[in-house]
Parts: C-alpha cells; structure tokens; sequence
C-alpha cells in the first residue's frame, strides 16, 4: 500500500470499454505523478491510500480490470514527513571569527 497525495482529476473521454465510468486521479508520490483509479471518490488536495498489482485491480471491481493502482481510501488526519536534507546540502565547516579592526591575528 501506498500514502499518496491527490492532486487533480484526469479525464480521458477515449477509453477502453472496461475503463467506463471509473473516475481517474493524478496522484503523487514524493516527485513522481502517477494515474490511480479512484473507487471512493476523493478530492484533489486529499491524502489517500493507494494499493497496485491485483489488488489494484480487484479493488477497481474486477481481477480482469487494466489497473495498478487503485484508491481505496481517504486518510482523515496526515502530515507528511518533512523531507530529509541530503548529504550535499550539509552546512558547510563555520571559518575562524575575524580579528576586530586594527588588532594582529591570533598566532596558533
């Protein structure tokens, strides 16, 4: 299962038969959109869980259903975690303070 974020509808009015009247959503998981079945109608802006693979498609409503992705929830409450910093984006080592104006460096 995943947590995902729903961020607009998709509408395809040329389908294959076996798509009609499914609703579809553009969700995101961290940078990568995907296109999930929705089967609980729920609402750009929602966070929801998603399941892939044959239960992707027996949630859609068939086994036979071309899905790998399906919403099957609506999450009520979620913060997502803040994203980690990556390793390049550590601070840098702080230089030594400067000596005041008119004052000779410190000797080591």
């Amino acid at each position: 299962m995943l947590i995902v974020k729903v961020i607009k509808p998709l509408v395809s009015t040329n389908r294959i038969p076996d798509f009609e009247h499914k609703h579809l959503q553009v969700v995101q998981d961290g940078s990568s959109k995907k296109v999930a079945v929705d089967a609980v109608g729920a609402k750009p802006g929602d966070w929801v869980i998603c399941v892939g693979s044959s239960a992707a498609r027996e949630a859609a409503g068939s086994k036979s259903y071309p899905s790998d992705l399906t919403i099957v929830g609506i999450i009520d409450h979620w913060e997502p975690d803040p994203p980690k910093p990556s390793s390049s984006s550590a601070p840098a080592a702080a230089a030594p303070p400067a000596s005041a104006p008119g004052t000779p460096p410190a000797k080591s």
